[in-house]
């Protein structure tokens, strides 16, 4: 059964706050949406009222988007915003050169085991210029022999970028998965490599 789509409604042009119009979820807080043009296309972040993004990835759909959040944080409708505050602002910043801005902001995504959150924290910690192997990915989680679980958790990630795990790669050095594509993931990584000297 796949989940409900949510309500998409068009919202004021700046940026919403709970106490504008808030817009009801299955958690009884406000989430909005906005989405900006980046350089590898739409990028679309969901955010809830305190200003923590649920969902976001190279997209302009947000009931796609919408879709990967677990289920007990999932909206049921959605206001547009011209942007989001902090966290588009974190977008912008990312893209013009400040690469470790999305860890600054706050992340909310839940699952029905301990391991993928742990699994997320532990990728919010990785590095940019500095790509993990699925398996050094999963002792930073802490569980080393949980590789498959690594790549799931990475395959099940809600909040691209914000949640890095455009920085896992496969130990032989190739990308591995991306849920936007490989191209996406390679520019990302070759936009966040450290300049040679």
């Amino acid at each position: 059964m796949s989940a409900p789509s949510p309500t998409v409604t068009d919202g004021p042009t700046a940026h919403t706050t709970a106490a504008d119009d808030p817009v009801t979820t299955g958690t009884g807080t406000a989430a909005g949406y906005a989405t900006l043009d980046t350089p590898n296309g739409p990028f679309t972040v969901i955010a809830d009222d305190s200003e923590r993004v649920l969902a976001s990835g190279w997209t302009d759909d947000p009931a796609y988007l919408s879709a990967l959040i677990h289920r007990s944080l999932r909206p049921e409708s959605l206001q547009r915003s011209v942007t989001l505050g902090s966290l588009t602002d974190a977008v912008s910043a990312y893209y013009a050169g400040e690469v470790d801005a999305p860890s600054r902001v706050e992340v909310v995504q839940l699952s029905g085991g301990t391991f993928l959150n742990k699994a997320w924290d532990a990728l919010r910690l990785v590095e940019p210029g500095r790509p993990v192997t699925y398996t050094e990915f999963a002792e930073r989680a802490g569980e080393p022999a949980a590789i498959r679980a690594a790549a799931t958790a990475c395959a099940r990630n809600a909040a691209a970028l914000f949640v890095p795990c455009h920085r896992v790669k496969r130990s032989d050095g190739t990308l591995g998965g991306f849920r936007y594509g490989l191209d996406i993931k390679r520019w990302l990584l070759d936009f966040e490599a450290p300049a040679e000297d």
